[in-house]
């Protein structure tokens, strides 16, 4: 009996005390508690219970203080380990990690993070998107679409896959089929400047240009990356296999020049973008390329979106061409 009312008590006491949270000190003299989940490109996302993740603005942070361990990084290559976090001076906290205690501006912090269990300072965002049209009237029209667009940051590499299927049948019959994937893994020199290097895949069972495969490297400049959108620009220099439905090849190389922009409006609510490349290949047969998006999404909750797309895919070539211009709309997934 006596050990159940120990138990008891233990329980009692383990309700009543209140869970750890980190702290945020504004200098406007608030204090708002939650769970830091990432400082970057100079805002602090924090997970409060009272109105979920919001967003703070670091040059309005005061000091910081979190029992939770966390990866803090400097610049945007090297990280330390910190135990915890304790408030210090104005604009200023202490990195606790086992030795002696270390006191930094917050301004001079790039990223900070809890640590994940391979690469630890892995930042991994993407979107997938599906969306269907059916017609019945004179013709019956099926079309669907599946788009999946990631990337994946760690350190001064970022990886970038996207994967699409486009199907449409009129009257049973395919009038569309095409399957297209790539890969972008880039490496930063500094902040802005980095090389580019692209691998890239295309079938389609319905056009006489059945086949594309690309890979390239080149350079490549980010304008800006922050909560608020990224601008990127590169050059590249690709090699191109052609596969034509005849059973006839062109193999050639060409200059690209790619983009990937995109800016989020109210509040976090509201994306636009646009992403794709413009090639000038280096042989007569083929005249240019294109390959390009453009979207809007809108975020119904905090992980589900309504998107819509327009998509324009060309070729320009003697043996035939690829001119493609698509509009979809449908329900999507971010994280």
């Amino acid at each position: 009996m006596k050990s159940l009312r120990s138990l008891l008590c233990l329980a009692v006491c383990a309700a009543s005390t209140p869970l750890l949270a980190d702290t945020v000190w504004l200098k406007s003299g608030d204090k708002i508690t939650g769970t830091i989940q990432l400082l970057d490109s100079g805002k602090l996302l924090l997970k409060t219970d009272f109105a979920g993740t919001i967003t703070l603005d670091m040059k309005k942070v005061a000091t910081l203080e979190s029992d939770q361990a966390l990866l803090v990084k400097q610049d945007d290559f090297v990280g330390e380990h910190a135990k915890s976090l304790r408030p210090a001076g104005q604009g200023q906290v202490e990195l606790v990690n086992g030795e002696a205690p270390k006191v930094v501006d917050l301004a001079s912090i790039s990223q900070m993070m809890p640590p994940k269990p391979l690469v630890q300072d892995l930042a991994w965002t993407g979107t997938l998107d599906f969306s269907a049209d059916y017609k019945r009237a004179a013709n019956d029209v099926k079309d669907y679409n599946i788009d999946l667009d990631t990337k994946a940051r760690h350190g001064a590499w970022r990886h970038g896959i996207t994967a699409e299927y486009d199907h449409e049948t009129k009257d049973n019959e395919r009038k569309t089929d095409r399957t297209e994937l790539g890969y972008d893994l880039d490496r930063f020199f500094t902040q802005k400047f980095f090389w580019k290097g692209q691998l890239k895949y295309t079938h389609d069972r319905i056009e006489d240009l059945e086949t594309q495969r690309t890979i390239g490297t080149g350079p490549g400049y980010q304008f800006w990356d922050d909560e608020l959108g990224a601008f990127s620009l590169a050059g590249l220099l690709n090699r191109n296999d052609y596969v034509f439905a005849d059973g006839s090849t062109e193999h050639f190389t060409s200059a690209t020049s790619k983009w990937d922009y995109k800016r989020y409006l109210y509040g976090k609510n509201l994306e636009i973008y646009t992403q794709g490349e413009v090639g000038a290949p280096f042989i007569d047969s083929v005249d240019y390329t294109i390959d390009s998006e453009a979207g809007v999404r809108y975020k119904l909750n905090s992980w589900a979106a309504l998107s819509l797309k327009a998509e324009w895919d060309k070729v320009a070539s003697e043996y035939g061409d690829t001119n493609e211009r698509r509009y979809m709309i449908g329900l999507g997934v971010g994280w």
